[in-house]
């Protein structure tokens, strides 16, 4: 069976949901393929940064519908006790992907968007057209494809990227707790081999997400002895896991995280959100990126077939060109900062550097934040 479509989505997380939403308001046919079903727990911080609210209204987004917890502070901590406060320059929102990707999932089949439960095999490119193989024998052809498929995918394999070809020293553990902990704040907690993000989502509910060195982790006989023997001796993490009672009859992970640099255009695909680039979690941006990522390619579509751009050479150039200024500086820092809490002695320089210059800290989160996301293309 052969399906044509003028746009592609390869993906339904956060990422290709909004740009599906985004053209679809725009009056464009797009087909999303997604090979999980709704709703579905998902790896992740889940705190998202408020530059994303201007833009998520205008696309018709009610996510105070949903109750999400209001965050306007930052706790740091390293793995010896000793932390730092700090109110966040622009504030935030929690909000779990269970619930956020079903809403949006839901506004997006109310725009008319066709969503396909399958699995794709491979993606060519050529005439200058795209046929999309999926698992059960159907090609669609379409002019564009974007790539949303995550972190992660057999189709970065298949697509011979670079960054697939390297082992990730990384492993991510997410899971919902009930706890008495503060609604605004959210927590970045350091310890031997990693950090631990904490905030209140909806329901009352506390996510717990953290990310590990494998080689750390590997020496432990699995998860609740890896917690108990080194995310505990944190006193902070300590205090929150034993006041804890977990909602998940078990944690989820995810394995072989890559932070190095990925190209946003691969074989004219247009990668979004995290198949564009992952920031470390630590900066509690990863979501509002893909947002505003979607937003960018989106965008970028409509002036193609406005005519205000004339080639997909030039559509792609703009797009590597805006994908750099809205993030390449956000990225680098993520990995800087990602580099010092790897070493337990330069996460306590910067502390203590923190501590002596707190208005250092500040400076930092808004250097991993972006302005304001308007619903204009300025």
């Amino acid at each position: 069976m052969e399906i044509k479509s003028k746009i592609v989505i390869v993906g339904a997380g956060l990422a290709g949901l909004t740009a599906a939403i985004h053209l679809s308001k725009l009056g464009y046919s797009v087909i999303i393929i997604e090979k999980n079903s709704f709703p579905k727990h998902k790896v992740c911080g889940e705190y998202i940064s408020n530059e994303v609210l201007p833009y998520i209204q205008w696309l018709g987004i009610d996510v105070e519908s949903l109750s999400p917890s209001n965050i306007d502070s930052l706790h740091f901590s390293t793995r010896n006790g000793k932390s730092i406060k700090a109110k966040l320059p622009m504030g935030g929102f929690g909000l779990s992907r269970y619930a956020f990707d079903l809403l949006l999932y839901q506004k997006a089949v109310e725009n008319q968007c066709e969503v396909l439960q399958e699995t794709v095999d491979s993606i060519d490119f050529k005439d200058d057209k795209f046929s999309v193989y999926l698992a059960n024998n159907t090609i669609i052809t379409a002019d564009f494809v974007l790539g949303a498929f995550g972190k992660r995918s057999n189709l970065d394999q298949k697509l011979s990227r670079t960054f697939i070809q390297k082992k990730s020293p990384w492993l991510a553990v997410k899971g919902h707790f009930k706890a008495d902990l503060p609604s605004n704040l959210v927590g970045l907690h350091h310890f031997d081999g990693g950090y631990c993000g904490v905030s209140k989502v909806e329901s009352d509910v506390v996510n717990i997400c953290y990310l590990a060195s494998f080689k750390t982790f590997k020496k432990f006989e699995g998860i609740p002895d890896y917690e108990s023997s080194v995310l505990s001796k944190n006193p902070f993490l300590n205090e929150i896991f034993e006041k804890a009672k977990p909602i998940f009859d078990k944690p989820l992970t995810i394995s072989q995280i890559s932070f190095d640099k990925k190209n946003p255009v691969e074989q004219h695909i247009l990668m979004i959100g995290d198949s564009a680039g992952l920031i470390h979690p630590l900066c509690g941006n990863g979501m509002a990126m893909a947002i505003k990522s979607a937003q960018i390619a989106s965008n970028l579509l409509d002036d193609f077939y406005q005519k205000t751009i004339l080639s997909r050479e030039e559509l792609e150039e703009q797009y590597r060109l805006q994908w750099n200024k809205n993030f390449k500086n956000r990225l680098q820092t993520g990995r800087i900062l990602g580099r010092i809490l790897q070493h337990s002695k330069l996460a306590e320089i910067l502390l203590q550097l923190l501590i002596a210059f707190p208005f250092l800290l500040p400076l930092i989160i808004k250097n991993t934040h972006g302005k304001l996301i308007l619903p204009s293309k300025s």
